[in-house]
């Protein structure tokens, strides 16, 4: 199969995320504080990435934080710091957002230091070494991601060790797949709405994602043979037996979910290969959605 600019992005992010996590101690003043509340927005990937931290920051204890896609951020409340994530730095909505905000304090967590979005943000995290040449994004949303969770305190080494695994986990056997659901639990659930965008993004291929204990609530009538069921992290129990009834292939790894999601986006570019399909280049896609 062809090689393409998302592979070696892939490739990178044990890097990668060594380098997000040894940048947390120049950057903590730019990210939230315990006890602050915090909005985290974002479009798209980005978006589904604050999903997770928002859980993640409320698990560990460090206050209310709620993420909202770009569009949607509720003007009228009132926090203490709003997180910006824009890989380019020039979408639209995070743009006019940034530009918007007088009150509160921002960050831009971005792959572009001197965008757009830079320009109104009260501070710039940048992280240039995971910018991409792909219009499909994996390397920088899974950096920020390390970035925001070693902030909080998490340790880098078991999740260098697990995204180190990921990358050689084999996916050749779920190519022949024609259908997937992601799922997850709590802060999981977020990177399987990435997951299933990536397989739609690279590969034109359907799937879908929902939190594992509300797939049993309807979108399990979708399973069959030929079909896949992916979970993030640890399944409720019974279901990988449920899914198996089915006839779907039941999948999961031993991995922290996050490097769980390096192995969904390698099985994204090898769908598109599978497909003729240059992963680099999506149909009808950009590197960044700006308006007129």
């Amino acid at each position: 199969m062809f090689t393409t600019f998302v592979d070696a992005e892939i490739a990178s992010q044990p890097e990668t995320w060594r380098l997000a996590a040894e940048l947390v101690p120049q950057v903590a003043d730019s990210l939230p504080r315990p006890g602050e509340r915090v909005a985290i927005v974002g479009c798209g990937t980005s978006w589904f990435i604050a999903m997770s931290y928002a859980v993640l920051r409320e698990q560990a204890g460090h206050g209310v934080t709620d993420a909202f896609a770009g569009s949607e951020y509720p003007a009228t409340r009132k926090y203490d710091r709003i997180i910006a994530l824009s890989r380019s730095g020039t979408t639209t909505e995070i743009v006019t957002l940034l530009e918007a905000v007088t009150s509160t304090p921002t960050t831009l967590i971005t792959g572009v230091a001197d965008s757009p979005a830079a320009a109104f943000a009260d501070a710039v995290v940048a992280l240039p070494f995971a910018d991409e040449q792909s219009v499909v994004q994996t390397r920088f949303a899974t950096s920020a991601l390390v970035l925001l969770r070693v902030s909080l305190g998490e340790d880098i080494e078991p999740l260098i060790a697990d995204v180190t695994r990921a990358l050689e986990v084999p996916v050749d056997d779920l190519l022949s797949a024609n259908q997937c659901t992601f799922v997850g639990l709590g802060w999981a659930i977020g990177l399987t709405f990435e997951a299933a965008l990536k397989t739609r993004e690279a590969a034109q291929f359907w799937s879908e994602s929902y939190p594992a204990m509300d797939y049993r609530h309807g979108p399990i009538a979708i399973a069959e043979p030929g079909r896949l069921v992916w979970s993030f992290g640890e399944a409720p129990v019974g279901l990988a037996d449920e899914v198996a009834a089915t006839g779907a292939q039941f999948v999961i790894h031993d991995l922290d979910p996050l490097a769980g999601l390096v192995v969904a986006q390698r099985f994204a570019v090898g769908l598109a290969k599978a497909r003729n399909l240059d992963p680099d280049h999506p149909r009808s896609l950009t590197r960044s959605v700006i308006l007129a």
